[in-house]
């Protein structure tokens, strides 16, 4: 999820990389039967559109009967950028793996995996020792939160504006709805420092990852990800994991990345990502998941 608003993918993109020709062979077994993308820095380009050869690509995998999901730390409220072009089963993964929605039942939440909110409280407390100038915002089912000194990254007029500590109390206003992630911004530590910081201090009681190019961290329950709630969704339906293709850019793609049999790294890819995956494909803003794609369906063609 990027609270920040529009903004490229990776603080300093790297030099892009010598990319490998997309052979059949690159997909094990010959048969791909789910293709699962992240969206910001993925499959949308710098401007958050989907560019039409993206589109068609898209339709002509559902139509050849690949599944495809979006898997993204958006939260579900942020899904209308691709919600026209869910085929299918319509389903999508939101908030890095704490949540599955319906696009088709405008973002209908079909299960949650929720932060809870006593390890919320925890991080926060350690989080504010260990790294002092720390400032949080609460992501519900219902919307975002925040805290004064929290960077105006995305500003709602319907948020209520309080202390981490009062924003996750029992008996504040929103205490009933799920808590799908925390997040917290630090105004001058590097990025990775910061989540490497906060790996280590309080990891006990979350996950921490980051998709943003500034010093913001996405903090979800312990075990909760994208590749947790992915597979979770290809076991319901009977596809392993070595007849997954996935594509990403950033630290919250990793795993992802590392449990699917096939992954892609977009070129503009964060460092992490680059080491992380079998593969390589072209920039988003020149339509990397649709390249691959293509390919798989040439691949994947009766001959």
């Amino acid at each position: 999820m990027r609270e920040d608003g529009p903004v490229t993918s990776a603080t300093e993109r790297p030099p892009e990389p010598q990319l490998p020709e997309v052979r059949p062979s690159a997909f094990p077994g010959g048969r791909v039967r789910l293709i699962a993308t992240d969206l910001d820095g993925t499959l949308l380009r710098d401007d958050k559109s989907v560019s039409e050869r993206t589109v068609a690509a898209l339709a002509a995998a559902e139509r050849a009967g690949i599944e495809v999901f979006f898997v993204t730390g958006r939260p579900a409220r942020w899904m209308d950028v691709v919600s026209d072009h869910v085929h299918g089963h319509g389903m999508a993964i939101c908030a890095n793996g704490a949540a599955v929605i319906d696009l088709h039942r405008d973002g209908l939440f079909l299960a949650v995996r929720p932060l809870d909110r006593s390890d919320a409280l925890a991080v926060v407390g350690t989080l504010r020792a260990a790294a002092p100038g720390t400032s949080f915002a609460v992501e519900l089912t219902t919307g975002i939160h925040y805290e004064p000194e929290y960077p105006p990254f995305y500003i709602d007029p319907v948020a209520t504006i309080g202390p981490a500590e009062k924003l996750l109390s029992p008996g504040w206003e929103g205490s009933d709805q799920p808590v799908l992630k925390l997040l917290a911004h630090h105004p001058r530590l590097a990025p990775d420092e910061f989540l490497a910081l906060a790996r280590e201090a309080a990891g006990e009681h979350a996950s921490f990852t980051r998709s943003s190019p500034t010093a913001l961290l996405e903090i979800s329950g312990r075990g909760v990800s994208k590749a947790a709630t992915l597979a979770h969704c290809c076991a319901e339906r009977g596809i392993a994991p070595e007849e997954v293709v996935a594509f990403g850019d950033m630290p919250n793609d990793v795993e992802m990345l590392s449990w699917a049999g096939t992954s892609y790294a977009m070129a503009n890819a964060h460092p992490d990502v680059l080491a992380a995956t079998s593969a390589r494909t072209v920039a988003n803003n020149e339509d990397g998941v649709a390249v691959v794609i293509e390919e798989i369906l040439a691949a994947q063609r009766p001959r």
